[in-house]
């Protein structure tokens, strides 16, 4: 795929997509996630990125939504999507499913949304995606205590480009390495002349080491593990309770997570953890330590009676001698007693193995001295020794697990994603759960052509509008079918402007893929939508020229177009309005364009039109409590009564009805019909 050539992508975010592992299907697939972790590119970016793709491979122009009010339409259903997402990269996947004209496109999403309506939205999977995110790039990782050396200026280059976790420093020879070593716990050499060299510290000969950089610096698998751990841990839970098919060893991995600490490090190692301890606690144990001599000795000294004759007084004055030589003289013995105690505290605190507490021992001197002060580079040589005991058990550790979990980095992604993906499927089976909804049949040509199907521009069966502001139950279903063009008429607050909304809601979602909301639904592939919503008062010269305009372009090519116009006549006087509307339909009549025109006009626009227009009428059926009662499915071939028919019907049989009572239960005393009333007069206006 040439990156360049999707729409909206130039040569800067081409080169930013092509730094991501696999681009072509992250695009083909519209994976937001993995768009967005390409160099300065947003996850809403991402899904626009995604949607120009799939329009580039599904050879698809875009422009479905044609108009303001189907672009309205496709937002508010596309909420009603959303809004049964747990996670944010649900409801921006569900941004790259957009409504397209092509085949293709519409039977690829078609097979997704089929999968979907298998799923069983449980509560508990729902929980369990709550946890669950886009894996993240681990940041800069950068390791201090181990360095890459090598003697070639080419090879220092390759290192610095293959491993940038590791400082690279170039040497002369053996001794520019053994100095190396005094500053660094772990030095590799790349140079395969280095071999059989003996030197004092870690130093490893490696010339394969950037070939196996994992190896090397484990810590680069290791902090995307880390970095990603709840989220990994959440992708199994959900793996679990929805019963999927895991791509990866989740018991291996869990047990991998669980070795792992957030920063990177391993867990879960008796010596580690003692390690690490006993550096943490040194000073601490070495002052305990010191305080353990020192309370023994002055101990020692209050319980001793010590008796200095002058002679011994003048010469320890005169050779300058103190406390130390008194000590040493009278106190030798407990004095051992106090360093030896301080000694074994030292060990004990710190848990110290034999090597480590040879060198701790030798912190408190033999020496007689008060106070009892520690040597402050034995403890820093122990501290040394510790460390670099540390880092060694740490790095095989780091190496062991990071082999451990190399393997399941792939794994690890497509976990991931396989919960995340879940998250749109049960997003998409809710929506279809909540308002009923079953797959639309689409009639293609071919098949009216053979005779296997019958045209059509659209049949609804069982319609229940989601827009609507109403709970599923109080919303009655609307039966409607459409070939060619029609006129909707009805009464005020009947349910025109409804109808209108029903079917451009199945259109959308029909040419987006997804389930629709109703029983039943064929329809052809429409090339575009043109929603047109009622105007707000009669439109001034300049605005109604723009759109008459508008329906001249589309009129000169609407073939394969869906026309929805609600109430088109108040863009100017009645009479013009009509003579406008008979023209706009006949011209889309005759380019083979699907069109429903709901108009108060109908039956002069009827009479106005040099064809036979089908109108429509969602028809009143009375009046109950001063609310209409209303069938709301379309009657075919019907122009409905107005509502100003209905009220004055209404007045005239109460009237009528006033006059019966009157004359004692007949009519005019008896004989014949009651006389014909203002009301009835009225009434024959509507004839």
């Amino acid at each position: 795929m040439d990156l360049e050539s999707i729409p909206g992508v130039g040569e800067k975010t081409a080169r930013a997509l092509s730094e991501l592992d696999d681009p072509e299907r992250a695009l083909r697939t519209g994976d937001v996630a993995a768009i967005a972790t390409a160099p300065g590119i947003s996850q809403g970016r991402a899904a626009r990125i995604a949607r120009g793709a799939i329009r580039l491979e599904h050879d698809d122009p875009g422009g479905f939504l044609a108009t303001d009010r189907a672009r309205e339409v496709y937002r508010e259903v596309l909420s009603l999507l959303e809004a049964r997402t747990v996670t944010d990269y649900a409801a921006q996947r569900l941004e790259t499913i957009y409504p397209s004209p092509r085949r293709s496109r519409i039977e690829e999403v078609q097979a997704f949304a089929g999968d979907a309506l298998e799923r069983e939205p449980d509560p508990a999977v729902l929980d369990a995606l709550e946890g669950v995110e886009p894996l993240r790039e681990p940041g800069d990782v950068r390791v201090r205590e181990r360095c890459l050396a090598t003697t070639d200026a080419e090879r220092y280059s390759e290192a610095r480009e293959a491993i940038p976790e590791l400082s690279v420093e170039v040497v002369e020879d053996a001794q520019g390495l053994a100095e190396l070593a005094r500053g660094y716990s772990t030095v590799i050499a790349l140079d395969e002349s280095f071999a059989g060299v003996t030197l004092e510290g870690d130093v490893q000969v490696r010339p394969d080491a950037l070939e196996n950089p994992a190896e090397v610096v484990p810590e680069r698998p290791l902090a995307f593990f880390a970095r990603n751990r709840d989220r990994l841990q959440a992708a199994i839970e959900v793996h679990r309770t929805a019963g999927l098919e895991a791509p990866c060893d989740l018991e291996a991995l869990e047990d991998g997570l669980s070795r792992l600490t957030e920063d990177g490090t391993v867990a879960g190692d008796a010596e580690l953890d003692r390690l690490t301890t006993a550096i943490d606690d040194l000073d601490a144990a070495a002052g305990a330590a010191e305080s353990v001599a020192n309370d023994h000795l002055r101990e020692a000294i209050r319980e001793q009676d010590v008796t200095i004759e002058g002679s011994d007084l003048l010469s320890l004055v005169e050779r300058g001698a103190g406390v130390d030589s008194l000590l040493s003289r009278e106190l030798a013995d407990e004095y051992a007693r106090a360093v030896a105690a301080a000694r074994d505290h030292l060990v004990d605190a710190l848990d110290l193995e034999q090597g480590e507490s040879e060198i701790a021992r030798r912190a408190f001197s033999d020496e007689p001295a008060f106070p009892v002060e520690r040597d402050e580079d034995v403890v820093s040589r122990l501290r040394e020794e510790l460390t670099a005991a540390k880092e060694r058990r740490a790095g095989r550790l780091k190496r062991e697990l990071a082999a451990d979990l190399a393997g399941q980095r792939e794994g690890a992604r497509r976990l991931v994603r396989d919960a995340l993906e879940l998250d749109v499927e049960l997003a998409i089976a809710r929506f279809a759960d909540d308002f009923t909804c079953a797959m639309p049949a689409f009639v293609e040509p071919a098949d009216i052509e053979d005779g296997t199907d019958e045209a059509v521009g659209f049949a609804i069966e069982g319609g229940r509008s989601p827009l609507l502001d109403e709970p599923l139950e109080r919303i009655d279903p609307v039966d409607y079918e459409v070939s060619g063009v029609a006129l909707l008429s009805g009464v005020n607050s009947g349910g025109k402007t409804s109808t209108l909304d029903l079917v451009a809601s199945v259109v959308i979602l029909a040419h987006m893929g997804l389930p629709v909301p109703a029983d039943g639904v064929r329809l052809r592939r429409f090339e575009d939508l043109h929603y047109h919503a009622k105007t707000q008062g009669t439109l001034d010269a300049g605005a109604f020229e723009s759109t008459v305009r508008e329906f001249a372009d589309l009129a000169q090519g609407g073939e394969g177009s869906l026309v929805l116009v609600d109430e088109l006549e108040s863009i100017t006087e009645p009479g013009a309005s009509a003579k406008i509307i008979a023209g706009i339909l006949e011209a889309l009549s005759e380019n083979g364009a699907t069109a429903v025109f709901v108009s108060h006009l109908a039956d002069e626009i009827r009479e106005m039109a040099e064809f036979d227009v089908t109108v429509d009428g969602i028809e009143a059926v009375g009046l109950v409590d001063g609310e209409l009662e209303v069938n709301r499915s379309p009657v075919k071939d019907h122009l409905a009564r107005s509502t100003p028919e209905l009220i004055v019907e209404k007045l005239a049989d109460e009237a009528r009805a006033e006059e019966i009572a009157a004359n004692g239960g007949a009519p005019d005393g008896g004989e014949g019909d009651p006389e014909p009333v203002f009301y009835d007069r009225l009434l024959e206006k509507f004839e």
